[in-house]
């Protein structure tokens, strides 16, 4: 118990602790996903901005040229930091060539005031009059997206879609698919514009959940040595519980076989010290009473250690049949006759309904005369003790040609958990507070092993205080599949 406790709460660690890499993985990539977006988006917008601001500045190459220095552009009444690309504290990073452009232009505008406030309010105040579709290069998003990820240590397949900011998709990359939609990553674009201008990047990745749990791989191994020795305690235990079952089994079969042992030893044992008393061979009628006595026990003490050595012989294989053609309606009607006065004894009543016209079987007629006895000889000990016993025998042909043997009481019954083990070796089902009902546990293991071995099936049929009714199938001699083995 102690054990499978120890099993159950380092389960419940490692679940916990895998969870925990789990999220703590997905939060990283979370934030990288989104400064990603958030530099592909800036870069975009500064591409934009420079974009504007050099055509506002090229249309005054014709102003007069001044010789004002480029430090001076620090002293501009700037906004924002994002006029320019790769505007940083007010720092320019352009190209060479355009660097000249801007430094020449910029001479030029330093005089004109004016001309300054004008291309402030047009670049940084005046949103763009285009539609999304036209200030956006899905292309050079894209490959903005892309380097940006790279950058931030993500390098998984995605797919992008843009939408205006009241939901109307633009666009959506060519090979879009919805796998994986459901975990999307959103930023605004443009969202210094107005609201009505503002843009919307989503993007997702389809394969995101393998990507996560591939960085967490390195726990599978301990989690399925941990399942490997789980299944090693739970077959152990398993195995134990079958054993320690089997050790009952065992000494129950002991206990019962001592006891039917035990009974007709001790009755012909006290047979037999009565036949030493002179005055009982003196009188004719109590030798003979007292002989029968003895060649009876005698009997039941052969019949049971018989059945012990028929089920040693099964299992190794070693039973012998000798099958022959026999009328199954002769075979019961011997053993009705035979069992009636025993049934009548106890109040009881034994009705035989033979309805089937193919009777012929091929069956050891002593082993299957057993089977009859030992169906019939456990009605009469699991009998309901409350009312008087009904037997009913019966036999009807049915439409594949074989023929069906019913044989069915008013009994105790069984519980339907007990039915699927009544055929198990030395199993015998519980009959309460009762003790009166002895045996092996060897009839209905016998009674399957005959059936099965004569090509038949049987099963079984109970409720719980109404009775019981054993069904017996076997093939007849005209069943089809008989006579093309006989052919053969």
């Amino acid at each position: 118990m102690l054990t499978a406790i120890a099993f159950v709460a380092l389960f419940i660690l490692q679940a916990r602790y895998f969870q925990e890499v789990y999220k703590m993985n997905k939060g990283q990539f979370d934030t990288s996903v989104k400064h990603s977006l958030y530099q592909a988006a800036r870069k975009m917008e500064l591409d934009e901005t420079q974009v504007r601001l050099e055509k506002i500045i090229l249309k005054s190459n014709d102003a007069k040229d001044t010789h004002y220095d480029i430090d001076q552009i620090k002293e501009l009444p700037m906004h924002r930091s994002s006029i320019v690309s790769g505007v940083d504290d007010n720092k320019f990073y352009m190209s060479d060539k355009r660097m000249d452009v801007f430094r020449d232009s910029i001479r030029q505008l330093m005089h004109r005031k004016d001309l300054m406030d004008e291309v402030i309010n047009t670049v940084l105040y005046t949103p763009s009059s285009l539609p999304l579709a036209e200030r956006v290069d899905f292309k050079k998003l894209d490959r903005n997206i892309k380097i940006a990820l790279r950058n931030n240590g993500v390098e998984l397949n995605y797919h992008f879609r843009v939408t205006t900011s009241d939901g109307r998709e633009v666009y959506r990359c060519s090979d879009y698919t919805d796998e994986g939609a459901a975990s999307s990553y959103r930023i605004d674009l443009f969202p210094n514009d107005q609201t009505a201008q503002v843009g919307v990047l989503i993007v997702h990745f389809p394969d995101m959940k393998t990507y996560l749990f591939s960085n967490v791989r390195f726990m599978m191994p301990a989690i399925l040595f941990t399942l490997f020795l789980f299944i090693i305690f739970v077959v152990m235990t398993y195995l134990l519980i079958r054993q320690r079952r089997m050790s009952e089994i065992k000494n129950d079969f002991i206990n019962n076989m001592t006891h039917e042992f035990k009974t007709p030893i001790s009755t012909i044992s006290l047979a037999a010290q009565m036949l030493n008393d002179p005055t009982v061979g003196k009188s004719e009628a109590m030798f003979k009473h007292i002989s029968g006595i003895i060649n009876d026990e005698t009997k039941r003490l052969r019949f049971q250690v018989d059945k012990v050595l028929q089920m040693s012989m099964f299992d190794r294989g070693a039973m012998k049949f000798h099958p022959q053609e026999l009328d199954l309606h002769t075979i019961i009607g011997d053993v009705v006759n035979t069992f009636r006065l025993k049934v009548q004894n106890i109040g009881g009543e034994i009705t035989a309904n033979l309805n089937a016209t193919d009777t012929y079987i091929y069956v050891d007629e002593m082993h299957f005369t057993n089977v009859l006895f030992n169906l019939l000889d456990n009605a009469v000990k699991y009998r309901d003790e409350e009312r008087n016993l009904t037997l009913k025998i019966g036999t009807r042909n049915t439409k594949n040609g074989r023929i069906q043997i019913t044989i069915s009481d008013n009994g105790i019954g069984i519980k339907r958990e007990n039915i699927r083990k009544i055929f198990d070796r030395f199993y015998r089902v519980h009959t309460g507070n009762r003790h009166d009902v002895k045996g092996f546990g060897l009839g209905l293991s016998y009674v399957k092993n005959i059936v099965d071995a004569s090509d038949g099936s049987i099963h079984v049929e109970s409720e719980l205080g109404k009775g019981t009714q054993f069904v017996i199938t076997l093939p007849t001699l005209n069943t089809p599949k008989r006579q093309k083995g006989e052919e053969a």
